[in-house]
């Protein structure tokens, strides 16, 4: 679906961005579909520049967790900007958010502020090699953990969703220091270790699978990811981009009791500017320039714009605790679905957890991104269309996680049901 005012801008994007968008699950291809233009956000919803309105389940991919233009972040934000952007400069707002985030997750005894997810996940694994003198990286199939180089194998999100082969342009030899196992699957975990004793420099895991669905860890999982680095000499790092400050206020490692070496975090914390962070263990960290040899730097690090949204973001949910609210909310949409669809004939699998839900049109259940592979895809983009149309916009790929915001309540859910109803009634005639 899109409107005239879209179409058009869509128009005039392809002749200026590659696939006419600025990331590329924005561009509905996995959907077969134009995206729509944002005019605005409120609340639990978006509103295009047609004058549509949407309730969002996108979420700017989970960084809006207090809902569109709350009312805290955008006075914080609106009254730091009034100083100035930036000032390549500490500035006191930094300490306050770092404070803030230590609190929350106290095993990021250290931390490091820098400018996206990407960022946070490519320095942390730099660190882990650092520290460690050894250069393997160990991840899982379908994560996706940002564009560097070394994460470019077998990833989720967006290369999951175009089918893009795992890593063009990306040297051969480089991409050989990428070891792919599944998720949930510990026998493969100690299968690498045995190949490559020593050879390991570090497992990172997204905690709970966002990016090719959400799928959370199997009982012991993490556990046994903890063991088995401790045992080998590996680190573990925590990729909580998705999972920081959603699954619950201290992370997925608060939820799990689960605490790795290294964390890296982004998305809420900036309340929707670009921000990131990595963080974990004090005598890890200071092997981070300039206390140690480690490089890393930004100059839009630290940026006091997105401190300040980030400080009342955090402050909000530190109060609020909203998360099992918002837990129970995503299991009423989980369950209603599931039994909407099945009335039509449909088999589904979902999960909530914290502000994250999803569900997939697949028998399940589904414990790594080879189950969520055989997913209905066609299904899923007729019914994506069909609730868009209706005024529900959700992610535009079947391996994307969908998100809540304290903003949305009853009402929003009541009523994406219905849409669903009928929505699930044209994808299926």
């Amino acid at each position: 679906m899109s409107t005239p005012r879209s179409t058009e801008l869509f128009a005039r994007a392809l002749r200026l961005f590659p696939g006419g968008v600025n990331s590329p699950v924005r561009s509905f291809r996995a959907v077969k579909g134009t995206p729509f233009f944002v005019a605005r956000g409120s609340g639990a919803r978006l509103f295009d520049v047609d004058g549509r309105a949407y309730i969002d389940y996108v979420l700017s991919w989970g960084a809006v967790i207090l809902g569109h233009a709350d009312p805290r972040v955008t006075a914080a934000a609106q009254r730091a900007v009034e100083k100035g952007t930036h000032y390549g400069a500490p500035v006191p707002e930094e300490v306050e958010l770092g404070e803030l985030v230590q609190r929350c997750m106290p095993g990021l005894e250290r931390v490091r502020f820098v400018n996206s997810g990407t960022e946070a996940t490519m320095s942390a694994v730099r660190l882990a090699r650092a520290v460690t003198g050894r250069d393997l990286l160990l991840k899982f199939d379908g994560a996706y953990h940002g564009h560097a180089d070394s994460f470019l194998v077998r990833a989720g999100s967006g290369m999951a969703t175009l089918a893009l082969p795992g890593s063009p342009g990306v040297p051969e030899a480089l991409a050989r220091l990428t070891v792919v196992v599944p998720f949930n699957d510990l026998d493969a975990v100690r299968d690498v270790f045995r190949r490559y004793p020593g050879a390991v420099a570090a497992v990172i895991v997204e905690p709970i699978l966002g990016n090719a669905g959400l799928i959370p860890p199997c009982g012991g999982f993490l556990e046994g990811l903890r063991e088995l680095t401790r045992e080998h000499g590996a680190l573990l790092i925590f990729d909580e981009v998705i999972t920081g400050f959603r699954a619950a206020l201290a992370g997925a490692q608060g939820r799990f009791g689960v605490v790795p070496d290294l964390t890296t975090l982004g998305k809420v914390i900036g309340g929707g500017f670009p921000i990131g962070a990595y963080g974990g263990r004090a005598d890890l960290m200071a092997n981070v320039a300039p206390e140690g040899p480690v490089d890393q730097a930004g100059t839009l690090a630290g940026n006091p714009v997105a401190m300040a949204a980030g400080a009342a973001i955090l402050r909000a949910l530190a109060d609020e605790r909203p998360h099992a609210a918002l837990e129970s909310r995503g299991r009423r949409l989980v369950d209603g679905i599931g039994e909407l669809a099945r009335r039509r004939g449909l088999e589904t699998w979902g999960d909530a957890v914290g502000g994250m839900w999803g569900v997939h049109f697949t028998r399940g259940p589904v414990r790594n991104f080879g189950d969520l592979a055989r997913a209905d895809q066609e299904v899923f983009s007729r019914f994506f269309h069909a609730c868009l149309r209706r005024g529900v916009y959700l992610p535009p790929s079947p391996f994307e996680t969908c998100f809540l915001s304290s903003a949305h309540g009853d009402p929003e859910i009541e009523s994406t049901l219905d849409v669903v109803e009928a929505a699930l009634d044209e994808a299926t005639s």
